[in-house]
């Protein structure tokens, strides 16, 4: 049996507060979205991943500062989380706050883990570039440049990602032809990166290896709405599994 994967998968989550107007009458209503569910329920059928999911709100506050806490997970997975939810704390007018877990979570893949960020309007720089991975430690270990700008590409049109490295093990027993997405960010590959997959002309699939761990670049989404065919797909968990897998060397 293949040795155990745990995985810190944080964010794909929100809270809504709705205000209703019935004529003369208002009342409200809350509610959390869970967006995360479908990498969840895929990967729940692998026996051998165990994933801890921290939605945004809980990684506010919960996200470790401690690098010997992050290291009880192989794969750390950010997913429409902004550097703000990381690098700030609750205390916010503490001084210090306490540690910077942007630069724990550099500590952690130099020193052998693995970190995947997927795309999303909070991804790499973002929706008016309000995620701001740009110059942070976490864009240091990711095998792409990140743009200070808004870096969204929506294509309502939908596109399909080119694979070109298919004898990668990411790609074992999966086809050629994926699914359309509906945007991706764009960045930059780095020098000495390599290209698995490209849309249009820009990077979809990179990886590298930076000190003792791996990291990888998915620039669109693994949830919808980029991602609304991507999640339907049957090779959807599958591809997760794997990418997990050579994340976490295993």
């Amino acid at each position: 049996m293949n040795a155990q994967i745990n995985v810190l998968f944080v964010g794909e989550s929100w809270s809504s507060l709705l205000l209703n107007i019935k004529g003369f009458d208002t009342f409200h209503l809350g509610r959390i979205e869970d967006l995360g569910r479908w990498f969840k329920n895929e990967l729940s059928k692998f026996p051998d991943v165990n994933i801890v999911h921290m939605p945004n709100y809980v990684a506010f506050s919960d996200f470790p500062s401690d690098l010997d806490k992050l290291k009880k997970f192989d794969v750390v997975v950010l997913s429409d989380v902004g550097s703000n939810t990381l690098i700030l704390y609750p205390e916010f007018f503490k001084v210090p706050m306490g540690p910077n877990r942007l630069k724990v979570l550099h500590d952690y893949v130099k020193k052998g883990g693995g970190l995947l960020m997927s795309g999303g309007w909070y991804s790499f720089s973002g929706f008016m570039g309000i995620a701001r991975y740009h110059e942070t430690p976490v864009e240091e270990v990711l095998p792409v440049e990140i743009s200070y700008w808004d870096d969204r590409i929506e294509v309502p049109e939908g596109i399909s990602p080119t694979i070109l490295k298919p004898e990668h093990p990411i790609f074992r027993d999966i086809p050629l032809e994926w699914p359309l997405f509906l945007g991706y960010n764009k960045v930059k590959l780095k020098h000495g990166a390599e290209l698995l997959a490209r849309i249009r002309e820009d990077p979809f699939i990179s990886v590298w290896e930076f000190e003792d761990g791996r990291s990888m670049a998915f620039t669109s989404d693994l949830a919808p709405h980029w991602g609304t065919a991507f999640v339907e797909w049957q090779y959807y968990g599958r591809f997760w599994y794997q990418t997990l897998r050579w994340l976490a060397k295993k």
